[in-house]
């Protein structure tokens, strides 16, 4: 592309914006910028597109870019045709002369035109002779150019048209003529300036061929006898040109792509390990012989297997063995160990490491250990206890609170009377109503009693709308009434934390239930966990008493617990139930906001209560749950 100046984009500017108008169906001054930005700065037509193409897709910006560069070919075109007409002062004679000779051109141009048409020869001849006039051109040319011969002398023929003069064809054709002219003056003009000038001038056949010589050995050779080597034959087919095409082109994305891996080489991080991007092919896995046959027998002894422990579970539940089974691994997971230490402890302090020495036929005591002092334990402060001693307020009587608000209001109303007599405040309205109307005003109600009226109407309107005011001021907003009720149901739980465990025989379908389990822990504001484990449930509530008492009262009375049917672990429906294991103080908090979680197993369930350090929770639920069991089938 050649280069366009600051000028020229500029008036090529508003010819882009309707360019863009036209494709994209709306106005984009960005997109007009970036187009006359990569004008400005000589993009070609490949870059200009992919600039464009970052603001529309890629058809549009291909379609923009054509347009934007044919504007900028027809604007090179006529500026540099105007500019040609203004440096020939042949073309502005021509211009000039051409109103006066335009008749005469036409007469002359219809009596050729008559003479060619009402002549014998037929219409193909003059496209003969004017194939034969350029067809010599162009053969001078050539044989100029191969055989540095001096053409000078030579005579070219005036440009033509089927035979027509210039001065007989229209402007387009004349100008067309005219640049074939100017052309052939150049060439003329280059090869007289001495170039071909000293070459001697030999005539050259011009459609002789070259005489095929041949040797003895069948070799073609020239007239001094010295191999020639001909020129092989291109084949000129389709599929040839296509395929050295292709090569051409597998050649130059090769070179592309070493070039690319050359230029990358610098940023490559050879630790980084690339896979390959092929696909590796699978092969077929056949099962080996037998496979399906284990399965089936492994799943015909589970089930063997599980129908002989119910059988054993069974048998187990009437004798009572199961539930002190039970009762013993709950035992062992506390970690109870059965061996007995040699020594206690608190005994290791005065008695000799080693026991089976012995003294006066007992175990010998360490003397030292003993004295006549008596060893007192240090006194500690309760948890519970408050930091700072805690008075009893003093409640005053009905009497009593009359009395001390009349002597407030009589104090008040003295200050302002002080501030009235210094000046310091006005003194106010008298208080006007219509039963005191006359009695206040007097003479001045009886000469205009409706003004007075209206005036004393006003005032008592005004000391309402006062009154109001100050009501809606003291009143609370809506977000501190939603504090004034979060504290009154929250409790300070610094001193000490109240703590309820509930088991619950089946939880897991009853999803109304469990509802209001979480909701109404969440909205008293309490801490804990929900424990799913089947045929034992767990909740443990953490919160001040008031919390524990309405809390208690959901469980054990609001709920009812026995409408719902469960199965017990034989598989008969038995009515649900709630019982409340143990309450009490804990120092803090162990569980944040209220969860449930599912545990298949015992051990999983007792792994979470250990991860909050209150094991002994579950141990306290699951046991009770283990006897109630066992009670159960006792009876």
């Amino acid at each position: 592309m050649a280069y366009l100046s600051r000028r020229d984009v500029d008036d090529i500017r508003p010819l882009i914006e309707r360019a863009v108008y036209k494709v994209l169906g709306e106005k984009d001054s960005s997109l007009v910028s970036t187009a006359v930005h990569c004008l400005n700065s000589g993009y070609d037509k490949r870059k200009t597109i992919d600039k464009i193409s970052s603001y529309v897709d890629s058809k549009k910006a291909l379609k923009l870019g054509d347009k934007i560069f044919d504007l900028v070919e027809d604007f090179k075109s006529s500026h540099s045709s105007k500019k040609r007409s203004r440096d020939d002062p042949s073309d502005r004679d021509a211009k000039k002369s051409k109103s006066s000779s335009s008749r005469q051109e036409d007469r002359e141009r219809g009596r050729e035109k008559e003479s060619r048409f009402d002549s014998d020869q037929p219409r193909y001849k003059f496209d003969e002779k004017e194939k034969k006039t350029n067809g010599d051109q162009k053969k001078i040319l050539d044989v100029t150019s191969k055989s540095n011969v001096n053409i000078s002398n030579i005579a070219i023929p005036t440009p033509s048209i089927y035979g027509i003069p210039m001065g007989l064809l229209n402007r387009g054709e004349a100008d067309k003529a005219r640049k074939i002219a100017q052309l052939q003056a150049q060439i003329k003009s280059k090869l007289s300036t001495g170039i071909l000038g000293n070459v001697i001038q030999i005539p050259v056949p011009l459609n002789k061929p070259t005489p095929l010589i041949l040797d003895e050995e069948g070799r073609t050779v020239d007239k001094s006898g010295k191999a020639v080597q001909l020129t092989h034959v291109v084949p000129t087919l389709k599929a040839n040109i296509r395929a050295q095409k292709r090569e051409q082109f597998n050649k130059t994305q090769s070179h592309d792509k070493v070039n690319e891996e050359g230029a990358e080489s610098k940023f490559f991080d050879n630790r980084l390990s690339i896979k390959p991007a092929l696909r590796t092919k699978r092969a077929l896995r056949f099962h080996e012989p037998g496979k399906f046959q284990q399965l089936a027998e492994r799943l015909r002894m589970k089930a063997q297997l599980e129908k002989l422990q119910n059988e054993i579970s069974q048998i187990a539940k009437k004798t009572g063995i199961s539930s002190a089974t039970k009762l013993a691994l709950i035992a062992k997971s506390e970690g109870v160990s059965d061996e007995i230490p040699q020594m206690e402890w608190w005994d290791s302090v005065i008695l000799e490491d080693d026991l089976e020495t012995m003294k006066d036929d007992k175990i010998a005591i360490k003397e030292i250990a003993v004295n006549t002092l008596v060893e007192h334990p240090t006194q500690m402060r309760c948890p519970t206890d408050p930091i700072k001693t805690v008075y009893m307020p003093v409640f005053l009587t009905k009497k009593e609170r009359k009395k001390l608000r009349r002597q407030n209001r009589r104090e008040m109303w003295k200050e302002e009377q002080e501030k009235i007599r210094l000046g310091l405040e006005p003194p106010p309205e008298p208080k006007l109503r219509i039963s005191n109307l006359m009695r206040a005003l007097g003479t001045e109600a009886v000469q205009d009693p409706t003004k007075i009226e209206a005036h004393v109407r006003e005032q008592m309107v005004k000391r309402q709308k006062v009154h109001e005011e100050a009501n809606s001021a003291r009143k609370l907003t809506a977000e501190q009434k939603r504090e004034k009720k979060v504290k009154k149901l929250k409790e300070d739980t610094t001193l000490g934390v109240f703590v309820a465990v509930y088991r619950i025989r089946d939880l897991h379908e009853l999803a109304s239930k469990k509802f209001k389990v979480e909701t109404n822990a969440k909205q008293l504001f309490m801490t804990g966990c929900v424990m799913m484990y089947p045929d034992c449930c767990v909740v443990v509530v953490e919160g001040g008493p008031k919390q524990q008492k309405k809390y208690k009262r959901l469980m054990l009375n609001r709920i009812k617990w026995e409408e719902d049917l469960v199965k017990d672990p034989d598989g008969n429906e038995v009515p649900n139930q709630c019982v409340l294991v143990w309450e009490g103080t804990s120092k803090q908090r162990n569980f944040g906001e209220i969860k449930f979680k599912v545990c298949p197993t015992e051990r999983m369930a007792r792994e979470h209560f250990k991860k909050h350090k209150v094991e002994h929770y579950w141990d306290l639920a699951y046991s009770g749950a283990v006897l109630e069991q066992a009670n159960d089938t006792a009876t």
